[in-house]
């Protein structure tokens, strides 16, 4: 209950039974024991007694009535003025683009990023995935706003020269069945020397297993209620990582995935898996009114 609704049920409450209420009428000016009729007064004011509270009653319903009525009405009020917000910036660009727009949004504008573009859309793996007509090909960091994705970690402050020069590929199969993605990981993202930070993987891991589990739950976005993470190997910089997740488990709002990350292999070689993770995943109540992100 509101602190608005809080004040206006006191004030009701008080008004009626402070000023007029059953223990005035007792106990102050008029005292049923002082008449000669003392059964007819006792009478009269247990009538007095029931009439007053009724009218408590009375009032703190209207009063919670109103009030109910005034945060119904801020509500739908504040409900409509999300989807005007949305609407605007939806018709003028600056909302969430689709899967096929997110492909076309990004453009490789440094040597680093052009040599990881050509050297995933050019391998097997990648033209695999392309030729499953099950599976539906995006960039999800695109998808977002120019000023959503700025404030994003993933789709923001780790994109760039040395560390991850483009944003990342995805493919998911309906309904949150599995997920592949595709990222390049830079120098600049170490924790030791030459080493990957686990901190980056365990990320990757989180955002992608996640972004696994949208098609299985409600409104298609969740956020992470438990993730466990363990490492194989180490992950050298300057490598190319794949992530594959399955989620396996659905109860209403609450989704299990499991996935890895890998080094991204030449055909007819064995994937070196570096990192491995299980999470649990539930879809808050309020997920409606969220941005859907994946």
């Amino acid at each position: 209950m509101s602190h608005k609704l809080v004040e206006l049920l006191w004030l009701d409450e008080t008004h009626v039974t402070g000023a007029r209420g059953p223990s005035t009428w007792l106990h102050g000016s008029w005292d049923p024991t002082s008449c000669r009729d003392h059964q007819g007064r006792a009478n009269l004011a247990h009538k007095s007694r029931s009439y007053a509270t009724g009218a408590a009653t009375a009032a703190a319903g209207g009063a919670f009535k109103r009030a109910a009525g005034m945060l119904l009405a801020g509500v739908g009020a504040s409900t409509a003025g999300g989807f005007g917000t949305w609407y605007t910036m939806h018709s003028n660009g600056l909302g969430f683009h689709s899967d096929e727009e997110s492909l076309r949004r990004f453009v490789a504008n440094h040597e680093e990023a052009k040599m990881v573009e050509e050297t995933i859309n050019k391998h097997p793996l990648v033209a695999e995935l392309r030729a499953n007509p099950e599976l539906t090909e995006s960039r999800p960091h695109m998808k977002m706003p120019g000023s959503y994705r700025s404030r994003s970690l993933t789709g923001g402050a780790l994109i760039g020269e040395g560390k991850m020069p483009v944003p990342p590929y995805a493919w998911m199969a309906p309904k949150g069945k599995q997920l592949v993605s595709i990222a390049y990981v830079g120098d600049d993202l170490c924790g030791h020397p030459g080493i990957v930070h686990g901190g980056l993987l365990a990320t990757m891991l989180d955002e992608g297993l996640g972004r696994c589990s949208f098609g299985a739950l409600p409104h298609n976005i969740a956020v992470t209620a438990n993730l466990n993470v363990d490492y194989r190997k180490p992950t050298p910089a300057g490598s190319f990582l794949v992530l594959r997740a399955e989620t396996y488990k659905v109860e209403g709002r609450k989704a299990w995935v499991r996935g890895h990350i890998e080094l991204l292999a030449e055909p007819g070689e064995k994937p070196t898996i570096v990192a491995e993770a299980q999470a649990l995943f539930i879809s808050p109540k309020y997920a409606a009114m969220m941005p859907k992100i994946g």
